[in-house]
C-alpha cells in the first residue's frame, strides 16, 4: 500500500515537473524564441491606442487681412438612453425624457418622434445604449445654441440633484463664415462632412484643408496612458491661409446696392463685379439671390448659382464698345463724320435693322452722337460696313470673348460667339451685342478693363497670395497679361468716347451714372430676352459698365439685372443708378477725391451735397518696416498725410494700425524711435488711438469729454510731461479737426 502511494507520488511529480519545464519552454519560445517578436507585436496592439489631431483649416482673408473664413469652435450634442432611463425611474412623476425632447425640438427643431427614437435607442441584446448623437440638427452647432442646451442641462442637474442628467457636448470644429452672406458665391463652403462645395473652398481645398495627424501611446487596463509606454505621434499640419484680392468694403457696397436694386425690382438675378483694371483684381463680385455659407442646407433654388461666371446673356449695347474700340484701332472711327439714324437694311433677305426709339432715330447724326444714344445703326455701320466680318470677329475674340477667362472658381462658362461669317444679319446684329453672342458678366468686365489699362486683356483673378503658417513661406501670384488687344492710344480715345455717354447730360444714355468731380467712361445696355426663340416685347437684359477716374481708372465696374420688373427697364434707368451708388462709395474708399468744378461745386453746395474731404475714407496700408519715404509715399497713394515721430530712417511703428478705415483728412503717424522726446498733434484721433499714441510715446495723458481730440495742451507737474486731451463728438469736433462725421458700416 506505502509502494503504491509512493510510485503515485512519483508519478504526479514527474508529470506536474514536466508540465512546468513545458510552461517554461513555452513561455522561452514565446518571448525568447522565432515567434517572440511577432507575439510581442499582437501584444502591443492591444496595449497600444490611437487618437487622431485633427487639422485646422487655412483662413480665407481679404486684401487687408479681414477674415472671411475660419474654422472656429463647434458641438455635438448627444444623448444618454441609459442614463435617462435610470432618472426616469428615479422621478416617475416628471418624466426627464419627456423634458428632453421637448426642449430638444425647440432649440434644435428635430421632429419629436426623432428626438423619442433617439432617447429610448437600444442595443442589439435591448438594454439601452450608453450614448446616441442627435443627428443632423444637433451636428456641429454653434457655441450659442450649445450655450442654451448648457443652460437647460444645468436646469436638469438641479432639479434631479445629479450632476449626470444624459446631455452632453461633444467638442468639434467647423468652417465659419463670420460676414454671413458677404461673397458667399466666391467662398463657397466646407460641409459639415468636411467636404469642400463651390467657390475658392473647393479651387483651394488643396491648399487649405492640410492634414490631421495622430498620438499613439501604450495603455492600461483603465485606458491611462503608461509612464514609460512607447508613444508614436505626427503632428497635424493646418492648412495653409490665403489672402483675396476682394476689398470687404467693396464687396460691402456691392452687396448693400444689389439688394436694394433686388427688393426694388424683384429680377430674376442681379449681379455686379468689380475689378482693378490695371491689375483684374477682382475687388468685389456678388450675385443674388444668394446664400448664407453657415447655414447651406437653406440655399433654395438658383442660390447658389453664380451668375457672374456661370450665366450668359446676350450683352446688348455694353458689346458696342468692343466694336467701337476696334474700329478706332482700325481707323475706321471718325467722330465727326455723319450718317443717317433710324434704320438700315442689310439685306434684302432680312428684316431692317432700327434704333432703340422704335426706328425713328435722330436724323442725320455724328458717329459720336450715335455713340451718346447707343444707336444700333451706327454700329452696324461701324462693324459690319467699315470693319467686316472677319476683323470684327477678329477683335471679338483678341477681346477674350467664346473662351474662359481662366478666374479661379469652379464651373465658369467660355459663353458663345456663334455668328456666321457669310450672313450679313448675325455679323450685323454682333456689333451691337445681340443675335448670336453669348457672353458672361467676367467676360464683358475683362474686355473693359483691356480698354480702361491702355489696351492690355489681362486675366481676371482673386488669389493674392497663398502662406503657409508653419514654414512662414508665401506664394504671391503676379498679375497676368494675356496679350494687347488695342493699343494704349487707341484705348485713351476710347475712354474719351465713353465718357460723353455719361458726362452729356442731354442724350447720353449714361447720364444717370454721372458722379459730381470724377470723370466717368461708360455704356449702357437693354437687351430682349429670348423666350421660345423669339425675342420678348417686354423681358429685358440690362445693363451698365464703366470706369472710373478715365485720367487713372481705379475701378471697372458692371452691373446687369435680368428681367427687372419694372414698365421704364432699361440699363439708364435701373442699372446705371446702381453702377453709380457703388462707384461713389468705392472711389471714396480707395481715397480717390472728386474735382468739383466751380459749376458743381455751387450745386453741390445749394444742394447740401458737397463733398468734404473729412468725408472721403481710405483703408491704412501697413507700412511698418518701410524707409520713411516709402511709407510716405504708399499712404500719399491713398490720400493720406504722413506725419513722422522721431529721426530714425524706418518706420517701427504706425497708428492708427494697417487695415483701418478712416477720413482721409485724418493723418497717419509713423514712430521712427522708441522715445522721440517730441509730442505731435493728435487733433481728429479718437480716444482710443490717442490713447495709444501715448503709451508708445510713453508720455501721461488726461483726457476730457468724448469723442475725438480737437484740443491737447502740455503741462508740467512735479517735472513730468503730461498731456491733457480735450474730446468732442464727431458732428461738434468739425471737419477742422480731422473728426469724421460718419465711417462706412464695414471695416471701422
Amino acid at each position: 500500500m506505502t509502494r503504491r502511494i509512493r510510485l503515485r507520488t512519483l508519478w504526479m511529480g514527474a508529470l506536474f515537473t514536466l508540465l512546468f519545464l513545458g510552461l517554461v519552454f513555452r513561455i522561452y519560445w514565446i518571448q525568447v524564441g522565432p515567434v517572440a517578436a511577432q507575439w510581442a507585436d499582437k501584444a502591443r496592439q492591444y496595449w497600444m491606442t490611437s487618437k487622431s489631431i485633427p487639422q485646422e483649416r487655412g483662413m480665407l482673408l481679404d486684401r487687408n487681412g479681414v477674415v472671411l473664413a475660419a474654422d472656429a469652435a463647434a458641438y455635438t450634442v448627444a444623448l444618454g438612453p441609459n442614463r435617462i432611463a435610470l432618472l426616469d425611474q428615479e422621478n416617475p412623476d416628471w418624466r426627464v425624457a419627456d423634458r428632453i425632447v421637448s426642449k430638444l425640438h425647440n432649440i434644435l427643431g428635430t421632429p419629436e418622434d426623432k428626438l423619442r427614437a433617439i432617447v429610448t435607442a437600444k442595443k442589439d441584446d435591448g438594454k439601452f445604449l450608453e450614448q446616441k448623437e442627435v443627428r443632423p440638427d444637433g451636428w456641429k452647432i454653434d457655441k450659442s445654441v450649445r450655450d442654451r442646451l448648457d443652460a437647460f442641462r444645468e436646469e436638469l442637474k438641479k432639479l434631479t440633484g445629479k450632476k449626470d442628467v444624459g446631455i452632453y457636448f461633444l467638442e468639434d470644429q467647423k468652417r465659419y463664415y463670420p460676414n454671413g452672406l458677404l461673397a458667399s458665391h466666391i467662398l463657397g463652403y466646407e460641409n459639415k462632412d468636411g467636404s469642400a462645395i463651390l467657390g475658392l473652398e473647393k479651387t483651394l481645398d488643396e491648399s487649405l484643408k492640410g492634414s490631421p495627424g495622430f498620438i499613439k501611446y501604450e495603455k492600461d487596463a483603465t485606458g491611462a496612458q503608461l509612464p514609460n509606454g512607447k508613444v508614436e505621434m505626427k503632428p497635424a499640419v493646418n492648412g495653409k491661409n490665403v489672402t483675396l484680392t476682394i476689398d470687404r468694403d467693396i464687396q460691402f457696397y456691392v452687396e448693400e446696392a444689389l439688394r436694394e436694386a433686388y427688393e426694388k425690382y424683384n429680377p430674376v438675378s442681379i449681379t455686379a463685379i468689380a475689378a482693378d483694371p490695371k491689375t483684374m483684381d477682382i475687388l468685389g463680385m456678388a450675385s443674388l439671390p444668394d446664400f448664407d455659407p453657415n447655414q447651406y442646407w437653406n440655399a433654395k433654388g438658383q442660390a447658389q448659382k453664380n451668375n457672374a461666371i456661370q450665366s450668359v446673356y446676350e450683352p446688348g449695347s455694353t458689346f458696342k464698345i468692343v466694336t467701337l474700340a476696334a474700329a478706332v484701332q482700325e481707323g475706321k472711327f471718325d467722330p465727326n463724320e455723319t450718317y443717317k439714324s433710324g434704320s438700315i437694311l442689310v439685306t434684302n433677305k432680312a428684316k431692317p435693322i432700327r434704333d432703340h426709339n422704335g426706328g425713328r432715330g435722330w436724323g442725320e447724326i455724328t458717329f459720336l452722337d450715335g455713340l451718346k444714344h447707343s444707336s444700333n445703326v451706327a454700329f452696324v455701320k461701324l462693324g459690319f460696313e467699315k470693319l467686316g466680318a472677319e476683323k470684327l470677329r477678329s477683335y471679338i475674340d483678341a477681346f477674350g470673348f467664346g473662351q474662359k477667362t481662366g478666374i479661379e472658381l469652379p464651373g465658369e462658362l467660355a459663353g458663345a460667339i456663334s455668328f456666321h461669317n457669310n450672313i450679313p444679319s448675325e455679323v450685323a446684329t454682333a456689333s451691337f451685342g445681340q443675335g448670336r453672342v453669348q457672353v458672361t458678366p467676367i467676360q464683358q468686365v475683362t474686355a473693359v478693363a483691356a480698354v480702361a489699362n491702355g489696351g492690355k486683356l489681362m486675366q481676371p483673378h482673386l488669389v493674392k497670395s497663398i502662406s503657409d503658417p508653419a514654414s512662414g513661406t508665401k506664394q504671391v501670384f503676379e498679375p497676368k497679361v494675356v496679350r494687347q488687344v488695342i493699343s494704349a492710344d487707341s484705348a485713351r480715345k476710347v475712354g474719351e468716347y465713353l465718357e460723353t455717354v455719361v458726362s452729356d447730360q442731354k442724350i447720353g444714355t449714361g447720364k444717370n451714372a454721372y458722379i459730381p468731380g470724377y470723370r466717368i467712361a461708360g455704356k449702357t445696355g437693354t437687351a430682349q430676352k429670348v423666350i421660345d426663340r423669339k425675342y420678348s416685347a417686354d423681358k429685358y437684359v440690362v445693363s451698365f459698365i464703366g470706369y472710373a477716374p478715365v485720367e487713372d481708372p481705379k475701378i471697372v465696374l458692371y452691373v446687369i439685372v435680368d428681367e427687372p420688373q419694372t414698365a421704364l427697364a432699361g440699363g439708364s434707368t435701373v442699372a446705371a443708378p446702381i453702377f453709380k451708388k457703388i462707384m461713389e462709395q468705392s472711389l471714396r474708399h480707395l481715397g480717390v477725391m472728386p474735382n468739383l468744378s466751380k459749376d458743381e461745386q455751387n450745386k453741390s453746395a445749394a444742394s447740401g451735397a458737397s463733398v468734404a474731404r473729412s468725408d472721403l475714407t481710405a483703408t491704412v496700408e501697413d507700412v511698418t518696416g518701410m524707409s520713411v519715404g516709402q511709407a510716405q509715399s504708399e499712404l500719399k497713394r491713398r490720400s493720406f498725410d504722413a506725419v513722422t515721430i522721431g529721426k530714425g530712417a524706418k518706420v517701427i511703428q504706425q497708428l492708427p494700425k494697417a487695415g483701418s478705415v478712416l477720413p482721409v483728412s485724418q493723418p497717419v503717424f509713423l514712430l521712427t524711435e522708441t522715445n522721440p522726446g517730441s509730442i505731435p498733434d493728435l487733433k481728429g484721433l479718437s480716444l482710443r488711438d490717442a490713447l495709444e499714441m501715448c503709451s508708445l510715446l510713453k508720455i501721461a495723458c488726461t483726457v476730457k469729454g468724448e469723442g475725438y481730440v480737437v484740443s491737447q495742451q502740455e503741462v508740467k507737474t512735479a517735472g513730468k510731461l503730461t498731456v491733457q486731451l480735450t474730446l468732442a463728438p464727431p458732428t461738434a469736433a468739425g471737419a477742422s479737426a480731422g473728426a469724421p462725421a460718419a465711417l462706412p458700416a464695414p471695416g471701422g
